[in-house]
């Protein structure tokens, strides 16, 4: 049985990545949240949570952890200064500690456009900071997949999906970007590799097996 780490599990995005996990016996879970209460968010009893702040020292989250999934946002309404620290700074120090443990897989929640950043009015700053964090990922000693999907929806899973190029308008629901999250997991899957992808009709497993 594999650890694995899920940071922003209380995200809108997060929740659906621990449903699905814990429906995997192969997968133990260990969830970071950043208050106590946030425990009660979660019907899945057999999670072990760590307590702690993106923002500060949070390296023990790492310990006996086998696999990272990195979720975690500072939200569509928060300052640049908060962006900076949660979506760059917070990731960066996650994959120091990730390989500081010598995890066997970094797995994160990027956005599409981090490569065209000065094309999405208004999303600057957040898309810099991605792709200094995917960067960052990509020069380390450990195995990854970094996933670039377009706007987040709350619609049902379709798990079909269309892989692209640069930016392009679209969407996909964060059901399909969590069963993707987790299915990259595996070592086999998108392995050292980055995609940007919305709705479409590939199937997602298809996709996924060609990237």
């Amino acid at each position: 049985m594999e650890k694995i780490l899920v940071i922003g599990a209380n995200g809108a995005t997060g929740k659906h990545i621990v449903k699905i996990l814990s429906n995997i016996d192969r997968y133990h879970i260990k969830a970071l949240i950043r208050s106590e209460e946030q425990k009660e968010n979660f019907d899945c009893k057999a999670i072990e949570f760590y307590v702690g702040d993106l923002e500060k020292d949070f390296n023990k989250a790492f310990e006996e952890v086998d696999k990272v999934i990195f979720a975690a946002g500072s939200g569509g309404s928060t300052s640049d200064k908060k962006t900076i620290a949660v979506d760059q700074n917070g990731a960066k120090k996650a994959i120091d500690y990730a390989v500081e443990y010598q995890l066997k897989k970094f797995v994160m929640l990027s956005s599409m456009g981090t490569e065209h950043s000065d094309k999405v009015k208004g999303l600057e700053v957040y898309l810099k900071a991605k792709k200094e964090a995917d960067d960052y990922l990509k020069n380390q000693r450990i195995d990854y997949s970094i996933l670039q999907p377009g706007t987040l929806t709350k619609y049902e899973a379709k798990h079909k999906i269309k892989k692209i190029k640069g930016v392009a308008n679209g969407s996909v629901s964060r059901e399909d970007v969590a069963y993707i999250l987790v299915k990259c997991l595996n070592q086999k899957i998108c392995n050292n590799k980055s995609f940007s992808f919305i709705n479409g009709t590939e199937p997602v497993d298809e996709v996924l097996s060609e990237i």
